[in-house]
């Protein structure tokens, strides 16, 4: 039997019943790996020696009796999270060489689980594009079509598993990491509520591995179907041990339905700062649909939702000001001169970027004052529905675009152009009040290229997106294998 494309939940059924060892699960990955990851490149850092002792002593372990959550599951870890004895690069030339002695926090959780690292998936340069492709491991294709990029930051862990390297990945999300790539490559993904998550470890490596969070980051899991989101969601979250984790413990509140016609559910699929393409907005009404038809009380308009231009231009301005402040500009005299040309009414994304690059404190602090007052307008919003269906990016995966200056690059949305970057405000929306989002597959375009929607929930609720999330996989399709280009050569 062939077990690389089966749910996690699967094999650890499996394995449970003996069917199946993990090592013979590691061996088929390993294999179907080496043998088509040549197109894909999804895997940047195998390390396959140590897998295989990991996996022997899995079996060991559940042939003495001993039970983990991932007990012999192979999984892979996006490239920024510390490995010991792997480089943590973050795509960075300089840092090509860089070894962490330790674990990070998840890669910790994951083994303490008995799960079974099989490698490092690729990234961009500094985890900062919608791609993932850097001088030192080359591009990530998408496994649909590799003319396609498949998605940033998280590009790799989501190839890599619609390749079926592996069961689960782990991955991390500050302008749609998770979830873009789980879109554009047709998985599972889920960016938890800001905080909820330890980070530690998931750090640039010229950084310290501090136990701190980055405003807006978060850390999550991705997989091949909305329960295997649950399960490793449930390894992966709780505070970390040097912090929080000193005086609290994790408990998560259920659901707040099980029955799919319990849910009320506010759905979009228009954006007033940028055009939904149409195989986006078909995705939309797809799972609209399916709400509908399993009862579910399906509306589309509000007046408590917050104000999405608004919403969109704090995003942009707490994400560049906060990338600035890490990854500082060597000079920034041409950029005041041309914030100083723009006009006092240009209130473009463009133009908030820009504006954003030189904020100061106190404008900061002006624009998280505003977050808290959206907010405030979120929670009376999920006093009245349970969650929200929208989209991920306005189209699905787009080819690929390496020009060196991402500001210069454009996207295409049914034949008009937008600013490459716009297209970041539908995955902003549940970033920036740090709402839990978790991404579901929402079938295909007429290219046949996967489209994936997201389902946006109350804070610190994360199992309600989750569950209805489970609901809508058998009336959607869920995760469907790649057989493009005729490499799947099982």
């Amino acid at each position: 039997m062939e077990w690389s494309f089966k749910t996690a939940e699967e094999l650890i059924a499996a394995l449970r019943s003996g069917a199946v060892s993990s090592v013979e699960l590691t061996d088929e990955a390993i294999a179907r790996i080496e043998r088509d990851d040549d197109v894909t490149n999804a895997v940047c850092v195998p390390d396959f020696d140590r897998a295989r002792a990991a996996a022997l002593r899995a079996d060991q372990a559940r042939a003495r009796g001993e039970e983990r959550a991932l007990l012999g599951v192979p999984v892979t870890v996006k490239e920024c999270y510390d490995v010991a004895g792997l480089p943590t690069t973050w795509g960075m030339p300089p840092h090509r060489d860089f070894l962490p002695a330790e674990d990070a926090v998840q890669v910790s959780r994951l083994k303490e689980a008995g799960a079974v690292v099989l490698g490092k998936t690729n990234v961009p340069l500094g985890l900062q594009d919608i791609q993932s492709f850097n001088e030192i491991y080359g591009t990530t294709t998408n496994p649909w079509d590799p003319a396609r990029t498949s998605g940033g930051s998280s590009g790799g862990s989501a190839a890599a598993l619609a390749s079926g390297f592996g069961a689960l990945s782990i991955g991390s999300d500050i302008a749609g990491s998770l979830r873009t790539p789980a879109h554009f490559c047709g998985v599972y993904a889920h960016k938890p509520t800001l905080g909820l998550v330890a980070s530690r470890g998931m750090v640039a490596p010229s950084e310290p591995a501090l136990p701190v969070g980055l405003d807006l980051a978060v850390v999550g899991p991705m997989a091949r179907s909305a329960r295997d989101l649950t399960l490793l969601l449930d390894v992966m979250a709780g505070p970390d041990p040097l912090t929080h984790g000193v005086a609290h413990r994790l408990a998560l509140p259920p659901a707040r339905h099980e029955r799919l016609s319990d849910f009320r559910v506010l759905v979009l699929d228009e954006h007033p700062l940028i055009a939904t393409g149409s195989a986006v907005r078909a995705g939309v009404h797809r799972v609209a649909d399916a709400l509908a038809d399993g009862g579910a009380r399906v509306a589309r308009h509000s007046p408590l939702l917050p104000d999405l231009t608004e919403a969109a231009t704090l995003y942009m301005q707490l994400l560049i000001s906060g990338s600035v402040a890490r990854f500082p500009l060597e000079s920034d005299e041409q950029l005041r001169t041309r914030v100083a040309g723009l006009s006092p009414d240009d209130e473009s994304l463009e133009a908030v970027r820009l504006r954003a690059l030189l904020f100061s404190h106190r404008d900061w602090l002006q624009a998280n004052h505003r977050r808290e007052i959206h907010r405030h307008g979120w929670r009376q919003l999920f006093a009245e529905f349970d969650a929200v269906v929208c989209p991920i990016t306005p189209t699905p995966a787009f080819p690929h675009d390496h020009t060196a200056t991402p500001l210069d690059r454009r996207i295409d949305i049914d034949g008009v152009e937008y600013p490459y970057f716009d297209q970041l405000v539908w995955a902003g929306l549940a970033t920036m009040p740090g709402l839990p989002a978790t991404a579901v597959p929402a079938g295909r375009s007429a290219e046949g290229l996967p489209v994936g929607v997201q389902l946006i929930g109350p804070m610190s609720e994360d199992r309600t997106p989750l569950r209805l999330a489970e609901l809508l996989e058998p009336r959607t399709g869920g995760f469907r294998r790649p057989v493009s280009a005729g490499r799947d050569r099982s």
